[in-house]
């Protein structure tokens, strides 16, 4: 099995976002209809939750962790594809991203911390 770098997620995501572009271009419209794939996508992740765990008794199981985990990720692509063109091309959307994640991360570190010293205390 060959590991997905980060170089080839945002390949995919500047390649989805070309072909998105040249089939429907750039407009608010398109912009809005991306935003709304998302919660699309979403709601693809509860079905496929309701369907692993056998919810809907009419239906029983019909669905699995990896079907959920492939729905997870259709999220996260979507996503990305919005915020490339929300920031502008998937350059723009990794910088975005990482600086969203440079904010985040000293603040998930000390809650991180202060649950471990709840835990040992």
């Amino acid at each position: 099995m060959t590991s997905t770098t980060t170089a080839d997620l945002w390949q995919h995501v500047a390649a989805a976002l070309d072909w998105l572009d040249a089939a429907n271009g750039r407009t608010d419209h398109q912009t809005a209809m991306q935003l709304l794939k998302i919660v699309e996508e979403a709601g693809e992740v509860a079905a496929a939750y309701i369907g692993m765990t056998g919810q809907n008794p009419r239906k029983g199981v019909t669905h699995t962790r990896e079907d959920v985990a492939g729905e997870l990720c259709d999220v996260v692509i979507t996503a990305l594809v919005a915020l490339a063109t929300i920031t502008g091309n998937a350059e723009t959307a990794q910088a975005a991203l990482d600086r969203h994640l440079a904010k985040r991360g000293p603040r998930l570190a000390a809650l991180l911390l202060l649950q471990n010293e709840r835990t040992t205390a």
